[in-house]
Parts: C-alpha cells; sequence; structure tokens
C-alpha cells in the first residue's frame, strides 16, 4: 500500500461499533484510514422506496395489504432492535426476493391465476426472516 498510496484505493464498509473495533485491533491500521464517512441509517420511509424501486425493476407491486404488513414489520423491527442495529438496504432486498419465491409457490399450489396476479405480491406472500434480525 505504501508504494502505490497515490494509486490505490481501499474502502472498508461495515456498521459503525464493529468498523471502529476494527481499527483498534492494530496500532498502525486507523492511521492508515484517515477518512471515516458514517452514513445516516435509512428512515422507514426511504426503506420501502428501496423495496418499491426493486419491485419495479422485476415488474411486480405490492397489494395494498402487503405494503401495510411490510411497513409495520419495519417499523416494528427497527423499534425492537433500534436504529443502530438495523435500517439497511440488505433486509429489504431478502425480504422481496423471499417474497417472490413464496408468491411463485402460492400461485402454482393454486394452479390458476392471471398477469395481475403474477405481479402482484399479497400480505401472505410476505417473508420476514428472524435469524438475521435485521442484519
Amino acid at each position: 500500500m505504501e508504494d502505490k498510496q497515490h494509486e490505490f484505493i481501499l474502502i472498508l464498509a461495515g456498521y459503525s461499533r464493529e468498523m471502529e473495533f476494527f481499527l483498534t485491533l492494530n496500532p498502525g491500521l486507523h492511521s492508515r484510514f484517515p477518512l471515516v464517512i458514517d452514513f445516516p441509517d435509512y428512515s422507514i420511509d426511504q426503506l420501502m422506496e428501496i423495496g418499491q424501486r426493486m419491485l419495479k425493476e422485476r415488474e411486480y407491486s405490492l397489494s395494498h395489504e402487503a405494503e401495510r404488513k411490510l411497513r409495520e414489520h419495519l417499523v416494528n423491527v427497527r423499534s425492537t432492535l433500534g436504529a443502530a442495529a438495523f435500517s439497511n438496504g440488505r433486509y429489504v432486498r431478502n425480504v422481496i426476493e423471499k417474497s417472490i419465491r413464496a408468491q411463485a409457490m402460492r400461485l402454482l399450489m393454486q394452479n390458476q391465476y392471471d398477469r395481475h396476479e403474477l405481479m402482484t405480491l399479497r400480505s401472505i406472500d410476505l417473508v420476514f426472516s428472524d435469524d438475521n434480525k435485521g442484519r
């Protein structure tokens, strides 16, 4: 790194507390990363927008009930874990991806659907996994 210090950029990303701990593991490490940028947590509205964009890219939408259920779930998880331990887009992406798979299985078992049903995630399709606790 020293020989190519003007040609090389290394970016480390992670949760603030864990990154601060990482930088204390080696006495010289902190000085090698003089610039630290702390990004604020996403709000519930921003997380919902992230989910809506992901769905739109895949040509899906949420029913009104599913949208309400997702918002309530995000509020609940955030209040349970606290904003410092939650509020990231990866969690929303995981929910969306799992829910799309659940919707596909539901429609397969139904064996009767139309274009609108193929493109709409219902509240029954939403899959919330508590094993990763928002991370």
